[in-house]
């Protein structure tokens, strides 16, 4: 089976498509592949500016990214106070490293709202986040559209090749879906004290924070 039989994105639907896929994409937590698969796509050929393709998706996305974080930002006020007394350690830790981590995040295929959430739940400089976010989105859009645009799709095609029902592939990425999502849950849920204290202690102290 070909990539394109089971991603059947056509590179005609042009930049704006591009943006709004990339844009809904990444504000959808933990399903970025529709949008990476036809930057992908359209950065094979000479159809397309592989610079405007690798911006465009960095800046829609980061766009995204930075919604999900102010609503973290903001939503810290509708969380359970217990929950947020167990998410203080792991709040500070992802804090002191917080534009690496941002871009860390950002610069690889990983589900990184699970860096994003701790990071807007803490309170981390909202400037600072979007300038790291974006560099990583840069980083990652420039990798995907330069692999694409010199050596086509044959990246991808061999991790297809052997399937023959695509419905495999979709319930697969559903199912990565459902993990990532049960991640969070369990992230707001485990007690961080006990996680953290022996490896990071510095992260149990609270300087007189509080819970707003």
């Amino acid at each position: 089976m070909q990539f394109s039989d089971l991603f059947p994105f056509t590179p005609e639907v042009g930049y704006l498509w591009l943006s709004f896929i990339s844009f809904f994409g990444s504000l959808i937590p933990f399903v970025p592949l529709p949008s990476f698969l036809l930057l992908a796509t359209m950065a094979v050929g000479e159809t397309f500016d592989i610079h405007a393709l690798a911006f465009l998706s960095a800046i829609t996305s980061t766009v995204a990214k930075q919604i999900i974080f102010y609503a973290s930002y903001s939503g810290r006020r509708i969380i359970k106070e217990e929950t947020r007394k167990r998410m203080k350690p792991f709040e500070r830790l992802v804090k002191r490293y917080g534009a690496a981590a941002a871009f860390a995040a950002a610069a690889t295929p990983i589900p990184d709202d699970v860096v994003y959430i701790p990071l807007g739940l803490a309170k981390y400089n909202p400037k600072r986040f979007f300038l790291a976010t974006l560099a990583g989105k840069v980083v990652l859009s420039y990798v995907i559209v330069l692999l694409s645009r010199f050596f086509g799709l044959s990246y991808v095609e061999p991790f297809v090749e052997n399937v023959h029902d695509p419905s495999v592939v979709y319930i697969g990425i559903a199912v990565f879906t459902g993990l990532v999502t049960l991640i969070i849950i369990l992230m707001f849920r485990l007690n961080w004290e006990k996680i953290l204290g022996k490896v990071a202690p510095w992260t149990l102290k609270d300087n007189g924070e509080k819970l707003d």
